[in-house]
């Protein structure tokens, strides 16, 4: 289009020029010539002042024919042969540049085609060191690779923003995809938030107590532990950070374990305990009475004393029955506990002071003792309960301060919340015990009771009317910290996904305008549809994804799914992507296909070829699907255009543009090979475009909408 532009104004500029030069020529010799020469020569002029004026206006086509041929030896010749060679000195090395416009440019094509093999076999020398250090860190990392993927425990590894930049196979079968797509969650993938796979509040709640561990040498152990739901699971999460080189937390590793079974088997045995103690006792209590009267009644006659030793007897062999029918029915039941973590008594107390003040505004204060105590807690959801207690305190007694004191008493420790004013009395504490304070894993609601049955601590409270203080105290047994000998290291395995530059990588923040390209994650998606027409009725019929994180493509990480359309397939796109109707039945219907998609690119930029097409069959289906795709959207389309703007309309269709830039065509009309293809182009126009000027999201989406191709609707 800038072309054509170009050419009109040449054009009309050139005619311009050779009407002023023949009128200024013609002016002047007028103007020199005698009255009697003009006179006898106006009529002549008169007579063929048609012929002029023809002749004038076939002047332009002969100036565009010779302009034509003018542009096609060099400017439009020259244009091409610039983009040509960027190819190849940038991203394809093995670019033929084509000999077109005059000779010389001819000859100069030749010469660039000379440099470029020469180019191209120093860098397949300099490509060959290059593999030759490469391999010898690969195999350190496969080093360390094999070691994760023959782990028996599950293993995410991320950098300080929570993004993960390594993770096992256990890891994904732990996390169970499939569940974390039918929820609408976010999928394990490089790149991708932690936040989205496992409950923040969790591991930001352990990351705060690394953070202060790494600061205070006398902290304890640099690690942490953690329970959380995921799904109908409940994992159990050791934490242990990374450190940069300055001994600053750069990332931490997350070794997950599945505890579902054990804390089911808990609950069991609680109430087979229960059952069983409140059963036994009316037993205990008739047997019990029995013992006392034939003591207090020594001289009873011999059938009465009988008759009590029946009921004893009696009474003994019910509960015997009971017991072995327990232990029958119940055995793996009543073995079982909650996973608790050690960890000093003060930095529990500093967890429960940042969570007060962070959460109530309320000022504290601390009175803990220098000598270490050492307990076996659940940290989150014990800092939850007594935060709760706290705010109780707050909005009861309207205290605005609180001190936390912590005091030995032989092997328990005594953790104290005192305040000033009326004092709490046993009745309200004991209503508090039973009040849920925190929404738990699927829903459940743990009280205070729970949590202190969970640690085997007591509760109670007290006042002090001449202080004017109250307090409530909660004791906890006290326990010395387990040693763990270090495990050695497996010597084989199979690689795992990893990614270890992503430690330097940026968080994701709202401004992705000024983030560079490079730095971004994309989701490459592609469609196969019905037919042509969106708003017509057209649908969906395959849907394929794969990702870019950190300037790789991750085919590992790919999405492929048929779509039920629920419509016959015209004819013409059946013979396209040879997807027929019957191999499409009994699959998902869009509707429930898109949650899952929406969950596979979150927190990435789209990318697609003729990005319009496929969005406006998204963006139909928004509202019936329950999701909304609000990311930034790029087009290899577009981009191909703005990178190469000599090049015709038919060279910018995804198999030119490969061809162009050096990538084999695999997979071609079907939704994933067509998604990777566009993933590959897509790197490749990144260095090309930087070469423009075009380095962050905003210049490439504000370039984009100036191409002629922006303007096409579905």
């Amino acid at each position: 289009m800038k072309l054509h532009m170009k050419f009109a104004l040449w054009l009309s500029a050139l005619y311009v020029i050779v009407l002023a030069a023949v009128g200024l020529t013609a002016f002047a010799l007028w103007a020199d010539l005698a009255a009697w020469e003009r006179e006898t020569l106006w009529p002549m002029l008169e007579a063929r002042l048609t012929l002029l004026v023809l002749a004038a206006l076939l002047l332009p086509f002969v100036l565009g024919v010779l302009l034509k041929k003018w542009f096609a030896d060099y400017p439009a010749a020259t244009r091409r042969l610039a983009e040509e060679a960027r190819i190849a000195y940038t991203v394809n090395p093995y670019h033929h540049v084509e000999a077109r416009g005059a000779v010389e440019l001819a000859e100069l094509a030749g010469e660039i085609n000379a440099f470029a093999a020469a180019h191209a076999q120093l860098r397949e020398g300099f490509d060959a060191r290059v593999e030759e250090a490469n391999r010898r860190v690969e195999r350190e990392k496969n080093r360390l690779a094999a070691l994760m993927s023959e782990l028996a425990q599950s293993v995410l590894v991320c950098n300080a923003e929570g993004r993960i930049l390594l993770y096992n196979a256990r890891a994904t079968e732990l996390l169970d995809l499939a569940v974390t797509q039918r929820q609408g969650g976010s999928p394990v993938g490089l790149g991708r938030s932690v936040f989205g796979v496992l409950d923040k509040g969790a591991i930001v709640h352990a990351l705060d107590k690394l953070r202060y561990r790494l600061t205070h040498p006398d902290g304890g152990q640099a690690g942490a532990h953690f329970v959380t739901a995921r799904g109908r699971r409940l994992l159990r999460a050791q934490m242990a950070p990374v450190l940069d080189a300055a001994g600053g937390l750069d990332g931490f590793v997350l070794v997950l374990e599945d505890v579902t079974r054990s804390m089911e088997l808990a609950g069991r045995r609680d109430a087979v305990l229960q059952t069983l103690t409140e059963g036994t006792r009316a037993s205990l209590a008739n047997i019990r009475a029995a013992v006392e009267t034939v003591r207090q009644f020594p001289q009873m006659d011999e059938p009465r004393r009988e008759r009590f030793i029946e009921v004893i007897q009696d009474e003994a062999r019910r509960l015997s029955e009971r017991l072995d029918e327990t232990l029958l029915h119940d055995a793996d039941t009543l073995r079982g506990q909650w996973p608790l973590e050690d960890m000093q008594a003060g930095d529990l107390v500093l967890a429960l002071q940042r969570s007060v003040e962070g959460t109530l505004g309320l000022t504290t204060r601390l009175a803990v003792g220098r000598e270490p105590l050492w307990l076996s807690v659940d940290s989150y959801s014990l800092v939850q309960a007594l935060t709760y207690i706290a705010g109780r305190i707050q909005a009861s007694f309207g205290a605005h301060e609180v001190t936390f004191e912590l005091a030995a008493q032989g092997r328990l420790a005594v953790l104290s919340l005192r305040w000033e004013g009326e004092p709490l009395d046993a009745a309200t504490l004991h209503d508090w015990e039973e009040q849920p304070f925190a929404p738990g894993a699927e829903g459940r609601a743990p009280t205070l009771r729970e949590v202190l049955h969970r640690h085997g601590g007591e509760i109670w409270c007290q006042s002090d009317r001449l202080l004017g203080q109250s307090h409530v105290s909660l004791q906890l047994p006290t326990t010395e910290p387990e040693r763990v000998p270090a495990s050695p290291a497996t010597a084989q395995g199979r690689p795992v996904y990893y990614d270890f530059d992503l430690f330097s990588q940026p968080g994701q923040t709202p401004e992705l305008d000024e983030r560079r390209l490079s730095d971004l994650s994309y989701t490459v998606f592609d469609t196969e549809t019905t037919g042509l027409s969106p708003s017509e009725g057209d649908e969906i019929v395959s849907i394929g994804a794969v990702r870019i994180v950190n300037g790789r493509l991750l085919k590992q990480e790919c999405y492929e799914q048929l779509v039920d359309p629920r419509r016959a397939i015209r004819k013409e796109s059946q013979a396209v992507h040879g997807i027929s109707t019957q191999m499409l039945q009994g699959q998902p219907t869009i509707e429930q296909v898109l949650p899952v998609f929406h969950g596979f690119a979150e927190d990435t930029v789209l990318v697609a070829h003729n990005a319009a097409f496929d969005m406006r069959f998204l963006q139909l289906k928004e509202v019936s699907a329950g999701v909304r795709f609000i990311q930034p959207v790029l087009d290899t389309l577009l981009l191909s255009a703005l990178v190469h703007p000599g090049h015709p309309d038919e060279e910018h269709r995804l198999e030119q543009i490969a061809a162009r830039l050096g990538i084999p065509v695999v997979g071609r009309h079907t939704a994933l090979g067509d998604a990777i293809v566009t993933g590959e182009v897509f790197l490749k126009l990144i260095p090309l475009l930087a070469e423009r000027g075009i380095h962050t999201l905003r210049q490439a989406r504000e370039a984009s909408q100036k191409t002629l191709y922006a303007k096409v609707r579905y």
